[in-house]
This record gives structure tokens, C-alpha cells and sequence, in this order.
């Protein structure tokens, strides 16, 4: 199966746009920082689905569905310091 039959990866490509489109609207000066690093951990997500649904074993495939698992722990933290950033003194 290709990667684009996953629903991971569906969904997880559906949430590198979203994060594409909501850090067009952080501030600027988060462009290098924030935004960067939030746009990099929602793409790597889907990358390491597709790059590991070509791979020729499971243990491997693991090790980048692990991969993707980490990247969207990390966005999930970098929404969380916008979020709470935007809404502090």
C-alpha cells in the first residue's frame, strides 16, 4: 500500500496544512523560531510515515512510525508554549 492510502499519514499531511496555515498568523518575529520549528515537526510527522511505509520490515517501519510519534509530541508542546505565550502578561 501506498502512503498515501495511510490514515495516519492523511491525517497527519491535513495537520502539517493546518500548521502551515495557523503559523501564517503568529508574529513575525517568531518566523525563524517558533514558526519554523512548529512547520518542521508537522512536516517531519507525515516524512517519517512516508519514508517508513517503504520499508521492507516491520521493525524498521517501527522505528519511523516512532520517529513521526516524537515529531508530533514535539508540535503538540511548541502549540501549547504559542497558545500559552500569546495569553500571558
Amino acid at each position: 500500500m501506498s502512503y498515501e492510502g495511510l490514515r495516519a499519514w492523511r491525517d497527519c499531511h491535513a495537520l502539517a496544512l493546518a500548521v502551515y496555515k495557523t503559523t501564517a498568523e503568529f508574529p513575525h518575529h517568531e518566523l525563524y523560531g517558533l514558526i519554523s520549528q512548529a512547520r518542521r515537526a508537522a512536516v517531519s510527522a507525515a516524512a517519517n510515515i512516508a519514508e517508513g511505509s517503504a520499508t521492507r520490515g516491520p521493525r524498521d517501519y517501527c522505528r519511523f512510525l516512532n520517529i513521526a510519534l516524537r515529531s508530533l509530541s514535539e508540535l503538540s508542546y511548541l502549540l501549547l508554549l504559542e497558545r500559552t505565550s500569546s495569553t500571558s502578561p
